[in-house]
């Protein structure tokens, strides 16, 4: 292990959950895969930030989380563990909806930074807005 990817797995002592893979339904609505548990630094503050969907928007970042892994921009993430998700939430069948989790927001915007003298080892970011459609 590299020296900022050593550096990450000392601090990243926070865990979060995380629901990847969204798939626009069609209506704005999306589904994931199932959650995992993620090891973070969950960083709240709140700031505008440029989206990169190229139309020069801003959106209102409300944390920034570092993680260990790629994220899926549209994805999920909730400060916690699986086992702190709410049981009352509306399921249907199998499907479990993540935007009912009182504390869960959406990724708006994930960076993958290479590391200085490194094509392997990578800083990685995700900038969490509120659900627009809570």
């Amino acid at each position: 292990m590299k020296g900022i990817t050593r550096l990450l797995n000392r601090t990243l002592k926070q865990k979060a959950v995380y629901w990847g893979s969204p798939v626009n339904r069609g209506d704005n609505f999306f589904t994931y895969a199932d959650p995992i548990e993620i090891l973070c630094r969950w960083e709240e503050k709140t700031q505008l930030i440029k989206d990169w969907d190229g139309k020069g928007r801003e959106f209102e970042c409300v944390a920034m989380v570092y993680v260990l892994q790629d994220l899926d921009r549209h994805g999920i993430l909730m400060l916690g563990t699986l086992a702190d998700l709410d049981s009352s939430g509306d399921s249907s069948g199998d499907f479990y909806d993540p935007t009912l989790e009182p504390y869960a927001y959406e990724i708006k915007q994930f960076e993958k930074i290479p590391s200085l003298g490194s094509t392997t080892e990578f800083v990685r970011i995700a900038y969490l807005s509120n659900l627009s459609y809570r």
